[in-house]
């Protein structure tokens, strides 16, 4: 039971976006995981390790590729985006528009 809570709870972190005309998923970082994130990380980092899900396929990061939709997979994800400037640009911002909108949620709610 504790673990499909904590799932829960993960999954309620996540939502899907549309950058460079793909979709992926991000989670929203806790305030926690953006304090323990390394003071030089740059914002790209926070794309590589909150990016949690995608609908590509093949073709979309490999030019040689099919039309098979392929599994989000990290070490993949990783070795695709760096050379992904505007998608992790993109992403960058929706990741921080999801912070800011949970944020403005909790000064909401202490209002009340």
């Amino acid at each position: 039971m504790s673990s499909a809570l904590a799932a829960k709870l993960v999954r309620a972190r996540e939502s899907t976006v549309t950058a460079g005309g793909r979709t992926f998923v991000i989670r929203r970082p806790t305030p926690g995981e953006i304090a323990t994130m390394p003071e030089d990380s740059h914002f790209l980092d926070f794309v590589k390790k909150f990016v949690v899900g995608w609908d590509l396929k093949e073709i979309d990061v490999d030019p040689g590729g099919t039309d098979v939709a392929i599994p989000f997979h990290r070490g993949l994800w990783e070795a695709w985006i760096v050379d992904q400037q505007a998608i992790y640009v993109e992403l960058a911002e929706k990741i921080k528009a999801a912070i800011d909108a949970h944020n403005a949620k909790l000064e909401a709610d202490e209002k009340n």
